[in-house]
């Protein structure tokens, strides 16, 4: 189990992270979300130990991670899949990471044929492409047999079969009781894999829930077409949300028999509504518009419209 309580770090007058608590429990697979410098990373290495919170703190399975004898019989982890001696071999790079913590030498094949790299194991990794270096990086973290597990992006590099195998791995791992921490930008990813999310940004909590309520917790979305554009001030005035979307709109906040009742007392036709479940990458973006540090302009314009 992770505790984080009152997590605060700054980096000169930058505020990385913000008061944030939360707690990653063991037989879930917890998503890790938010915006580009919304603090993960910075919040995964204080985890760590590898930065030092300037408030608050951090418990691994009861007590700092720097405290822990053998630390990687706790915690497994992959955060950056380069951070290896780049001409050591697969193999070799295992063993020196078992040796320091006392790990048997038989459980460096294990892991290689765990993540599909035995064949490899023999050569150097500074050769790997990103996606076995991602594999490797898997197996470093599977060494010690821990009990929590994290990931920081862990499909980077992978193809369609190494999506869906880390996909399946992430699940039996929580299956068997472990705690699992990812952090990812793949909504779809996270959608079929997390159990449930902590989402941040500008460092601070915004949402510590299932990816159920998130997606399902009263924001059910209606597809709605129309020929007559004024359909949407209508719904706006009734106190819906409404987007642009290819050609239809996208409206929250009012049901589908609401929207109905709505367009026929002001004459307006519809030729589609259909009442549609909020994907996880919509109720993202919903979470965390103002929570957004670096926007496109294109992008920025996009959320202009769909606001106005």
């Amino acid at each position: 189990m992770i505790e984080a309580r009152g997590l605060t770090k700054r980096y000169g007058p930058t505020l990385a992270v913000d008061d944030l608590s939360f707690e990653v429990r063991p037989g879930h697979v917890t998503g890790f979300l938010g915006p580009n410098g919304s603090g993960k990373s910075t919040t995964m290495r204080m985890i760590l130990g590898l930065d030092a919170p300037d408030g608050g703190g951090i418990a691994v399975n009861g007590s700092p991670y720097r405290q822990h004898r053998f630390p990687l019989h706790e915690v497994g982890a992959l955060l950056d899949a380069k951070a290896l001696h780049g001409g050591r071999s697969a193999r070799n790079h295992l063993l020196c990471l078992a040796k320091s913590n006392r790990i048997p030498r038989r459980r460096v094949g294990e892991v290689l044929d765990i993540v599909g790299l035995s064949e490899v194991g023999r050569k150097r990794a500074g050769n790997f492409s990103l996606g076995m270096g991602q594999r490797l990086g898997i197996a470093a973290a599977l060494l010690g047999d821990p009990g929590i597990l994290m990931f920081d992006e862990p499909v980077n590099g992978l193809d369609p079969e190494g999506v869906l195998w880390i996909r399946n791995l992430l699940k039996s791992l929580a299956a068997e009781g472990r705690t699992v921490f990812v952090s990812s930008h793949l909504m779809s990813e996270m959608a079929l894999t997390a159990d449930h999310l902590v989402v941040i940004g500008r460092g601070r909590l915004i949402a510590d829930t299932s990816v159920k309520e998130l997606t399902t917790g009263g924001a059910l979305k209606v597809v709605v077409r129309s020929p007559r554009p004024e359909l949407a001030d209508v719904l706006r005035l009734a106190g819906a949300s409404v987007t642009a979307e290819d050609g239809a709109l996208g409206v929250t906040g009012l049901s589908s028999d609401d929207i109905g009742d709505l367009a026929f007392r002001n004459g307006l036709p519809i030729y589609e509504l259909t009442p549609k479940a909020v994907t996880l990458e919509e109720a993202f973006f919903e979470l965390t518009e103002n929570s957004t540090e670096f926007r496109a302009e294109s992008e920025a314009r996009t959320y202009e419209r769909q606001a106005s």
